[in-house]
């Protein structure tokens, strides 16, 4: 095995979100991520668009709980129904016991045949690129359909550059953005290395078709650094 950083070990073409990364896993990612916690502030802000009274808001692929945790609090047990979905069952045990509000369950499911309500809010944030890409469309399919007329689906992704020149500076921009944070050479090509086949983003144009087919017409980026973007979609 060979260390990524942050007490994480990993084989080539191995990454997963279970076992040890569990209890590593939100300082691991907030280092690996560009504005990481800012991007949960602003989900939290969007939000205040689309949820309302009974509302239920799904957050897919939430990991650890804090994102869904954030947006239950940011509303209150007022308003809103919060549900956090992910198919690593060690994750859900270490949500339930870490961030448990009134307002807020999580379930250990698939996000592909999750029978979802009918919804106002869902999020994916940093989770449909681990999805294959065989059935990506059909999970934002079932996001599409599940939500209400004018319901909002909030999506960041890190995105592929449109062409090999701009490929190279993002990436190349990237690694240096990691070096800052600390991480060695060493576990910065032992990361990539352990995320192949696993990792695999679409570039901003391929995600823009994803929602299209969904039947997705009104798309905006609402947030964009280097290969990390967040795109709204409107029901």
């Amino acid at each position: 095995m060979t260390s990524v950083g942050d007490s994480i070990n990993a084989e080539n073409a191995s990454w997963t979100f279970d076992g040890e990364i569990v209890s590593s896993f939100e300082e691991h990612v907030s280092k690996s991520v560009p504005y990481y916690k800012d991007g949960h502030k602003l989900i939290c802000s969007i939000s205040d668009f689309f949820i309302v009274g009974e509302s239920i808001c799904y957050e897919l692929g939430c990991s650890t709980g804090l994102l869904s945790y954030k947006l239950a609090k940011h509303h209150g047990v007022s308003k809103g129904r919060f549900v956090g979905i992910d198919s690593v069952s060690k994750m859900i045990e270490y949500a339930r016991k870490n961030y448990s509000r009134e307002n807020l369950e999580f379930q250990y499911e698939d996000a592909l045949t999750f029978p979802y309500e009918q919804t106002d809010y869902v999020v994916c944030y940093y989770m449909l690129q681990f999805v294959h890409p065989s059935v990506r469309q059909e999970v934002v399919n079932k996001i599409y359909s599940s939500l209400r007329w004018g319901g909002g689906f909030i999506c960041f992704e890190k995105v592929r550059a449109p062409d090999a020149r701009f490929q190279d500076i993002n990436a190349l921009l990237y690694n240096d953005f990691k070096i800052d944070k600390g991480y060695t050479p060493e576990e910065i090509v032992a990361k990539s290395r352990s995320l192949k086949g696993i990792l695999e983003p679409f570039s901003t144009q391929g995600n823009l078709d994803l929602f299209r087919r969904a039947g997705f017409r009104d798309i905006c980026s609402v947030f964009k650094y280097l290969c990390f973007e967040g795109f709204l979609c409107i029901k």
